[in-house]
């Protein structure tokens, strides 16, 4: 099986799903109305809420969604086969999660921008609101954990990728200063220098090894969890203009334009599909994520298919934003279905690697040992070290095996063969700096939300631009999401961030099926509804395996490390099981007494 049939039937698939399911979204659930004034111009403050061109703010809510996770989720399910991760992101992304960011969108856009925890309490009730402000808060530090420690399997003793990351920086500040002091409002020469020293700091890393600058930069595991703490916390102090986004402009340019190159490159070098369409571990087992495929690959792939982490970018900046109503359908279906198309490809790409190969890379040698017995056995990963220059197996997380993956169909296009060292380097640079810049923006994110509740407690800690509270605030997010990455691994933190990660979009769900079900437009209510009660059973049948089939012989382990860790995790999952039992029982109680009343008011009905 080639990559080339499957590509030109997805982009077939979300084009269509644009033109009509979205349209009917637009026209008869959401009623776009161009004429009904927006929150960016109601509101019109020239700082938070600003009247932007769509295709402008097409481009910012895409690089705030589309962080790691679809990336790195459809690497780790690729041990069930593609076939499974392939329909569940097509699937998954026109049914349910672009619906979600539909939805979302413009119901924060009706409502002054409000956050999906403000939309819950108004539209639910406090209770649920208060339930939905601890489940993003815990999502965030859950999510921080895993992007982190793909990060930190990728570049632990890898100078050459170190040296890279570490060089933007200085790049961003750089690009900071320039744009904000030196010239101001210069920010296409900032652009420009930005995008030539991050080329020039990938080919400059290669004579890092061997050179008298290696040992600083060979980090070991712990080293780089220390190293990105250290740079999430400073990023959440320093001002926003001076590292965040020039972090993240740069990074919707390397996103935006990295995709398009890969897909282009599948289509003209047309890879085969080495991962069979399904393996043995649909049944369970398997060497990565150890659950069957049924509710495993659905929390696996979470942010390419649906999303929870999206509601807070889609009631967040982006409706403060929206200049006309209809430019929601392309900023929150569009954008929505471009992530898909990004999971997808990254799936094709880490399709295109042999299965000996994949699973050397993403499990430890002791435990690859273990499955020559099934058949699995080394084939290219000799030649595909010696050809990026790098010791490649064991490093699990994903991200090298996407590398690897992204290289080989580059250097497989005419002209560029000998380019292979480079364009690994090149995709671990794109994965990590889009990471890093997902912990940037969420420990930011999370701090705010601390000093929101701290300071209901103590007054001073509400206000952001209070140094004290600021840097105790940052603290706690980094040392709570560092704690996860320090203690775990990805086959232990990705599942669990998949769970939090759902169970939010199960939030968002819900928070849109009460906006349908309050308005004229209840009939439709199966649009959200439906796909709500899908995630609901996945999310909750993979939170169940994992309390009992991990967490739970974790606190009963003898070795107290362990043990500590079981607890925590057990008492957070259950924590957030709770939280959604609440939101739900409100918008379930409310739906129901409306339903009574409605009755009560029908001449010939008796209501008890």
């Amino acid at each position: 099986m080639t990559a080339l049939p499957i590509m030109v039937v997805v982009l077939c698939v979300l084009a269509i799903a644009y033109r009509y399911y979205s349209a009917f979204i637009a026209a008869k659930i959401c009623v776009l109305d161009d004429t009904r004034l927006t929150a960016a111009v109601r509101l019109n403050d020239g700082q938070n809420y600003v009247p932007t061109n769509k295709w402008v703010l097409f481009g910012h809510h895409f690089a705030a969604i589309s962080g790691a996770g679809p990336l790195i989720g459809p690497v780790l399910a690729a041990q069930y086969g593609y076939l499974p991760g392939l329909l569940w992101l097509v699937v998954g992304v026109v049914l349910a999660g672009a619906v979600q960011d539909f939805v979302v969108l413009v119901a924060s856009t009706r409502r002054d921008g409000k956050s999906i925890v403000e939309i819950v309490k108004a539209e639910i009730g406090p209770w649920a609101g208060v339930a939905a402000g601890v489940c993003v808060l815990f999502v965030l530090i859950i999510a921080l954990a895993g992007l982190g420690i793909v990060v930190v399997n990728a570049l632990s003793e890898s100078s050459w990728g170190a040296f890279t990351i570490a060089m933007t920086i200085p790049i961003a500040l750089l690009m900071g200063f320039y744009s904000h002091r030196w010239r101001v409002g210069k920010l296409g020469e900032a652009t420009v220098f930005g995008v030539i020293a991050l080329l020039a700091a990938v080919a400059a890393g290669r004579f890092i090894p061997h050179s008298f600058l290696e040992p600083y930069f060979t980090l070991s595991k712990n080293e780089v969890t220390f190293a990105i703490a250290l740079y999430g916390f400073v990023a959440s102090v320093l001002p926003v203009w001076l590292l965040l986004c020039p972090r993240d402009y740069l990074s919707s340019f390397m996103k935006i334009g990295t995709i398009g190159l890969l897909v282009l490159g599948v289509l003209i070098v047309n890879p085969e599909m080495k991962i069979p369409a399904l393996t043995q571990y649909i049944h369970g087992g398997g060497p990565i994520i150890p659950g069957k495929v049924f509710p495993f690959v659905f929390i696996t792939i979470m942010c390419g298919a649906i999303s929870g982490f999206h509601a807070l970018v889609s009631s967040g900046t982006t409706p403060k934003m929206v200049s006309k109503e209809k430019d929601c359908r392309t900023i929150g279906y569009g954008a929505m279905l471009i992530e898909g198309l990004v999971g997808v490809v990254a799936l094709i790409a880490v399709s295109n690697i042999a299965p000996g190969d994949y699973f050397a890379i993403n499990v430890s040698p002791q435990k690859f040992e273990s499955l020559k017995v099934f058949g699995y056995h080394i084939e290219e990963l000799p030649v595909l070290e010696q050809q990026v220059e790098e010791k490649v197996q064991g490093r699990v997380g994903g991200a090298v095996s996407l590398a690897i993956g992204m290289a080989k169909i580059f250097s497989a296009v005419p002209g560029l063969k000998h380019l292979m060292a480079y364009w690994y380097h090149f995709a671990i640079m794109f994965e990590a700096l889009f990471i890093l810049t997902t912990i940037d923006t969420g420990t930011r994110i999370a701090r705010f939300i601390l000093q929101e509740f701290f300071g209901k407690v103590y007054a001073p800690l509400a206000r952001t631009n209070w140094m004290a509270g600021t840097i105790f605030t940052s603290l706690l997010t980094v040392l709570g999401w560092s704690y996860f990455i320090y203690t775990g691994s990805i086959s232990t933190i990705w599942p669990m961030f998949g769970v939090a990660n759902q169970l939010m979009a199960v939030i968002a769900l819900c928070a849109g099926t009460t906006i349908l079900l309050n308005s004229s437009k209840r009939k439709y209510f199966w649009v959200t509804f439906l796909p709500m009660v899908f995630v609901i059973i996945t999310t909750v049948s993979g939170a169940y395996e994992l309390m009992v089939t991990q967490f739970l012989p974790w606190s009963h382990s003898s070795n107290p490390s362990e043990a500590l860790r079981g607890v925590v995790d057990l008492s957070l999952t259950v924590m957030m099981l709770i939280c959604l039992v609440v939101i739900l029982s409100d918008a379930g109680w409310r739906a129901l007494r409306r339903s009574s009343q409605e009755s009560s008011r029908i001449p010939g009905v008796v209501t008890r």
